[in-house]
């Protein structure tokens, strides 16, 4: 079964809001910026949401 990009990206919007809304301030760069960091594609987006997570965490267990 192959997933479609559109279907992708729509996940990723979901997750990236989720992360905008429930985590710190900061740990997620805007979507202009990840294209900038790390790139336009979909996988250069699901990075940038893993870093987040990431450094949600380690926020989170420092404190």
């Amino acid at each position: 079964m192959k997933i479609e990009a559109e279907d992708c990206r729509a996940a990723l919007t979901v997750i990236r809001r989720t992360i905008e809304e429930h985590c710190p301030p900061g740990v997620l760069p805007s979507e202009e910026m990840v294209n900038g960091l790390f790139g336009p594609g979909i996988m250069d987006e699901a990075e940038a949401l893993a870093a987040a997570i990431v450094a949600t965490v380690e926020k989170l267990t420092s404190a």
